[in-house]
């Protein structure tokens, strides 16, 4: 654990949620006139999750920030908003900006965040191909969405369904193609993917799986057709939601170590001790196993915030947050705690309605991950439970009648 300059000014590159959870944590310890915030986007830090559900819905719906321009100069931050970050000179401790700002550090934070996948054989720019990151992306998907009936999604994983639910609910015709042999197949258990197929379909979406995408057809602008397993299909808009890539970029070009991510310790520094990554960005040891990790959420993001605001400060303690994740896909509501190892024993536990239940999912004795539908009580209970190290006998965790609150 190594240290920088105590008292030099802090300056953190990326406006998403890991960079505006540090800015909140460095301001509550007095630290917000050291700061400097460095966004790529004009528009202020906002919350993300949203973008995918009421803001494509809702005409109306205006970006939600998480802080008003008012609280940035009240706590001392300084910021500099579409400036993006070009440069980091290590030997200099100084950072050049795109508007040829040159900001020096004590401390340099990447907040970086990950990129859009896309998909190499398509042009940039199509007007009927769009991708969903920024509210820029969300704004323009939604006005695509409003003109279009059919809308096809490339990818089953959290976004792409996302959308997919969203665009349903709004009367679309929808089909997801996704060449995984199931939906989800990186992030649930095999049973929740089932689970939330058939809710898909549940309410008319056209959900391919193992599919082969091919043979994409352009005219002019617009993507016109593409080939699902040899076959012919026409496009009236595609969306791509097939998985992110880490902002690496900057940190590569400064010689930082970097592999599915820029690499950090358990205290989030880099293989340069005064330069620390959080978030979306950041591949980090998990805690009581060291295997690396790279986590896309809110509560990740947030959680190295804190734990990188407390290193900055000189009192570091390593990152252990348990992860969780949620998701919004229609009437599904999914909350997942823990991460689920290879060899897990499963129990499923009946919910209050017939459209809730959890599955807890064991190692040897041990519960290491609990994934619940419509079951809220369950998962903040599961929350406590793995952060509490404790792992209710599997017969009893399966009792409805039974509280999981009382295995506390």
């Amino acid at each position: 654990m190594a240290t920088s300059e105590p008292d030099g000014p802090i300056v953190i590159v990326g406006g998403g949620h890991a960079g505006a959870a540090l800015c909140a944590a460095l301001a509550a310890a007095g630290l917000g006139s050291r700061t400097h915030l460095v966004c790529a986007e004009q528009d202020l830090p906002y919350q993300r999750p949203p973008l995918s559900k009421a803001f494509l819905k809702n005409p109306g719906e205006a970006v939600q920030l998480h802080r008003h321009e008012a609280w940035y100069a009240e706590s001392g931050i300084t910021l500099h908003r579409a400036d993006p970050a070009l440069a980091i000179d290590r030997a200099a401790r100084t950072l050049t900006l795109r508007s040829g700002a040159v900001l020096r550090y004590g401390w340099l934070v990447l907040a970086t965040g990950a990129a859009a996948r896309t998909v190499p054989a398509l042009p940039a720019s199509l007007a009927n191909v769009a991708v969903l990151r920024s509210a820029a992306d969300a704004l323009r998907l939604r006005s695509l969405l409003d003109a279009a009936r059919r809308v096809t999604v490339l990818g089953g994983g959290f976004i792409g369904l996302e959308i997919a639910a969203t665009a349903a609910l709004l009367g679309k015709s929808v089909t997801v193609l996704e060449a995984a042999p199931r939906l989800l197949q990186r992030s649930v258990s095999p049973e929740l993917a089932e689970h939330v197929l058939n809710g898909h379909r549940a309410v008319g979406t056209d959900v391919r799986l193992g599919v082969a995408v091919s043979d994409f057809a352009v005219e002019g602008d617009r993507l016109v057709a593409l080939s699902v397993d040899g076959r012919r299909e026409l496009v009236e808009l595609l969306v791509m939601g097939i998985g992110a890539t880490p902002e690496t970029s900057l940190a590569q070009a400064a010689g930082l170590a970097c592999d599915n991510g820029i690499g950090v310790d358990a205290w989030l520094q880099t293989s340069d001790p005064s330069i620390l990554a959080i978030g979306d960005c950041a591949n980090f040891p998990e805690h009581g196993t060291g295997r690396r990790l790279r986590l896309e959420s809110v509560q990740n993001a947030n959680d190295q915030a804190r734990t990188a605001a407390a290193t900055m400060q000189g009192r570091p303690e390593p990152y252990r947050a348990v992860p969780w994740f949620w998701s919004e896909q229609g009437s599904m509501r999914l909350q997942m705690v823990g991460l689920m190892p290879p060899d897990a024993r499963r129990v499923r536990r009946p919910g209050p309605t017939p459209t809730s239940f959890s599955l807890l999912h064991y190692q040897g004795d041990r519960l290491a991950c609990v994934e619940s539908v419509n079951a809220p009580l369950d998962h903040m209970t599961a929350r406590k439970l793995l952060e509490a190290g404790r792992s209710p006998a599997p017969e009893l965790a399966a009792d409805p009648a039974v509280p999981l609150k009382h295995h506390l």
